[in-house]
């Protein structure tokens, strides 16, 4: 019995060769294709090309509104959701300081949510502390004149959380002066 051939599936390469081949016009009307598609696009174009704009309000509106919820109107948690807007900020465009701040503000929203409300519960705070060390990683790639506002700031969170359960004030706390021992 002879084997069938697999089919290729399309990737990045066939795509690009057949931009390659676009008229200026074709790529632009693409583009408007592309903007027009999704919110999600829309949003994209704008965080990418607007340069006169800052965006990073809007990001933390997103954050804060995700990981610190007002629980009085019953708004959940969504975590997730505030992961997304900071992965959609890193892939319009290439910001460390920006991205930085987002996963700073991440952190302390979510420090300052259990600082409000109390206990939460274990996914919650690892979520925290997932952001925290990505957080700490980025900060580190940004120039050294920015670094220092934001090690401050990682600083007061860990030293804010020092009570909490679950591990976090104690996860927190390794993170950190991991990082930056050397800076005390």
């Amino acid at each position: 019995m002879a084997k069938r051939k697999k089919k290729k599936e399309p990737c990045w390469d066939d795509i690009k060769t057949a931009i390659e081949q676009f008229k200026k016009s074709e790529l632009v009307s693409l583009i408007r294709d592309l903007y027009r598609l999704s919110p999600e696009n829309n949003d994209f174009f704008h965080t990418r090309f607007s340069t006169g704009e800052d965006h990073l309000p809007r990001y933390k509106k997103i954050i804060q509104d995700s990981i610190h919820p007002y629980l009085e109107d019953h708004e959940p948690l969504e975590i997730e959701k505030a992961n997304d807007a900071i992965n959609r900020y890193s892939k319009a465009v290439d910001n460390p300081v920006g991205e930085a701040e987002l996963r700073v503000f991440y952190v302390e929203c979510g420090n300052n949510f259990t600082l409000s409300y109390g206990d939460i519960d274990e996914d919650f705070y690892d979520a925290l502390l997932d952001m925290y060390e990505y957080a700490i990683e980025t900060v580190l790639e940004t120039p050294p004149d920015k670094q220092k506002d934001f090690q401050e700031r990682l600083k007061a969170i860990m030293e804010s959380a020092s009570h909490i359960g679950w591990g976090y004030g104690d996860g927190l706390g390794y993170l950190y002066y991991e990082a930056f021992s050397g800076e005390e």
